[in-house]
């Protein structure tokens, strides 16, 4: 009796190990979905905070001052605004697999880069939100290297620090206070 109660007993675990055996295979294929998920979130809300303050220090300099350069071989605070949505763009077309909607401008003036800077990081954030774990793993030649898509989204986002930084110097140039920073 007892044997016939443990038999009935493993045959019982057996159906319940069998039951849970797709249920794990379905979590597990499903957690890299789930960390791509959270972490394309977290970069995405990043670059929503990355742009409100670049808009914020373009907005700073007058509309009179983009063409300033601190010494004649930098680039204009228009030309370094613009090399940044220009670069964002291009890397997350990489990411996304489609064209950057990035021109270079007919101008550097104040209107035409703000509006250049608002579509490069609307795209840049879009590209980042719709990104699949495929695309973040996957390598891409670039001028700078071979990278992976994640590895792309940072250096795009140390690129834009490094410019904006020069163009918080350019205002301090000018004897305007930056806005704060934020991250």
């Amino acid at each position: 009796m007892q044997n016939r109660s443990a038999a009935v007993s493993l045959k019982n675990m057996t159906s319940r190990v069998k039951l849970l055996i797709p249920a794990a295979l379905a979590f597990l294929l499903a957690a890299p979905t789930v960390v791509a998920s959270s972490e394309t979130q977290a970069l995405a809300n990043h670059w929503k905070t990355s742009k409100q303050y670049t808009l914020d220090i373009a907005n700073q300099m007058p509309a009179e001052d983009y063409n300033f350069k601190p010494n004649p071989e930098e680039m204009s605070f228009g030309e370094q605004m613009a090399h940044l949505a220009q670069a964002n763009a291009y890397f997350l077309s990489l990411l996304s697999g489609g064209k950057s909607p990035i021109d270079k401008p007919a101008s550097y003036d104040k209107a035409t880069v703000l509006a250049l800077l608002t579509k490069s990081f609307d795209y840049s954030i879009s590209a980042i939100e719709r990104a699949t774990p495929a695309q973040l793993s996957k390598s891409y030649k670039t001028p700078d290297g071979t990278m992976t898509g994640i590895g792309m989204i940072y250096f795009a986002m140390d690129h834009t620090t490094h410019h904006r930084a020069q163009c918080v110097v350019y205002l301090r140039c000018k004897g305007i206070k930056p806005a704060e920073y934020r991250y």
